[in-house]
């Protein structure tokens, strides 16, 4: 879950240090994402259309948040499309949000949480505060699989771990990786085995999966929250047509996690263009204003 990762200094300075000249008035449209799926697929849907539907120039620059926040205040980068707010990225949008201009999210409903596969009886556990039935415990082996130790989703699973009485109930949260969790997911459902795995939407594996979220009556994994676009200050300016186009570009989350999944699978490049062609009318909507 590197969204909750340090800030990466070294990226920071380099991106911040890149010349005196600014992205504005350059004439090429300069993106800025991280290396997360939901960001890679959102830019690369971003970039495919303004190349290959609105004829210009795209650079992008890949780095880490804090890095890609800054430039976007300091007008080297134009903009980038995964903000979440209000609450995962307040600190990073609360330094630069007088200098920048959000317009609006790509995509809404995205959150934490514990998830099940859908096969999994509702009746038997669909509720975090389930999990203390024994019968429950003993299918999951006591288990709630994890990602890093240093990520948000962990510090927030240990909390709910502690705030439902878990540990007393005879449970251990593994601490993995990101890539562990999703490993450990795919085996339990090539078993048709029971899991449950700390997770976050949107991801690949709701788009390849069918998983649900259990509910957490108490509130300690949060609530949900979306994905802003920020722009530079005097983007409207230079590339107006552009900047209208990000203004009206939303996808459903559903159609993220797809697009993540064959970005994940084949590469996102691949994902973008096979969303655009797929969804003619709709794009066309976000370029022109025309229903």
């Amino acid at each position: 879950m590197k969204r909750f990762a340090g800030f990466g200094l070294a990226l920071a300075v380099a991106i911040l240090t890149m010349g005196t000249a600014q992205a504005e008035d350059n004439g090429v449209v300069e993106i800025g994402y991280f290396n997360w799926s939901d960001a890679l697929f959102t830019s690369h849907v971003a970039k495919y259309i303004i190349e290959n539907k609105m004829d210009k120039k795209v650079e992008m620059t890949k780095a880490d948040p804090a890095a890609v926040y800054q430039a976007v205040q300091s007008g080297d980068l134009d903009f980038h499309t995964d903000a979440w707010l209000p609450d995962t990225h307040s600190d990073y949008y609360d330094k630069v949000a007088k200098d920048v201009i959000s317009l609006g999210p790509v995509y809404t409903h995205a959150r934490l949480g514990w998830a099940v596969p859908s096969y999994v009886p509702k009746d038997k556990l669909n509720s975090i505060e389930d999990l203390k039935d024994p019968e429950v415990r003993d299918k999951l082996d006591g288990k709630i699989i994890g990602i890093g130790p240093g990520a948000g989703l962990t510090r927030l699973s240990k909390k709910a771990m502690d705030e439902y009485g878990l540990k007393d109930a005879g449970y251990n949260l593994v601490i993995s990786s990101g890539s562990g969790m999703t490993a450990a997911t795919k085996r339990a459902i090539s078993k048709d085995e029971w899991i449950v795995a700390t997770s976050w939407s949107p991801h690949w594996m709701f788009g390849r999966w069918d998983l649900r979220y259990l509910k957490d009556p108490k509130g300690v994994l949060g609530s949900i929250e979306r994905a802003d676009i920020i722009a530079r200050e005097g983007f409207y300016r230079e590339f107006p047509d552009v900047y209208e186009m990000l203004d009206r570009m939303t996808i459903p989350i559903a159609d993220v996690q797809v697009g993540m999944d064959v970005g994940e699978k084949e590469d996102y490049d691949a994902a973008a263009k096979q969303y655009v062609q797929n969804h003619e009318k709709l794009v066309n909507f976000w370029i022109t204003g025309d229903m």
